[in-house]
């Protein structure tokens, strides 16, 4: 969402307001998350295979339709260590994204994902 947000989010919670923090930091990564599902919707459309996609938002949770969006961190790519890999093809710098000394982006309200539209391409977890 920019460095700005991440900015803006700290001032408040300098400010000791951490009511206001937490909702526009809350904010701030929720639109993030809401941007990247938008980009991997206009994906699927962009391939021809969003024909199948649920109609009701539930079922979408749900992740009926086809394809994937793998973010590093999460169960199917659980090493941060690989986001430097996604960094070397992708050069994010240019664009205002770094990558910390533990492989979090920054700014904070940032996200980034592998895409992959198999349609045996899904989430799992192991427990």
């Amino acid at each position: 969402m920019g460095r700005r947000a991440s900015e803006y989010a700290q001032e408040l919670f300098k400010a000791d307001n951490y009511a206001n923090y937490l909702y526009f930091h809350g904010l701030g990564v929720e639109s993030a998350e809401a941007l990247a599902e938008l980009w991997h919707k206009r994906i699927r459309e962009e391939l021809g295979i969003s024909g199948d996609d649920a109609e009701d938002v539930r079922k979408l949770f749900r992740q009926q339709y086809q394809g994937s969006r793998f973010s590093f961190g999460y169960p199917a790519c659980p090493s941060l260590e690989d986001q430097a890999k996604l960094f070397e093809l992708l050069d994010p710098a240019r664009i205002g994204v770094e990558l910390s000394e533990e492989f979090q982006l920054e700014p904070e309200q940032s996200t980034s994902a592998i895409i992959a539209h198999h349609p045996e391409a899904k989430y799992f977890s192991i427990e």
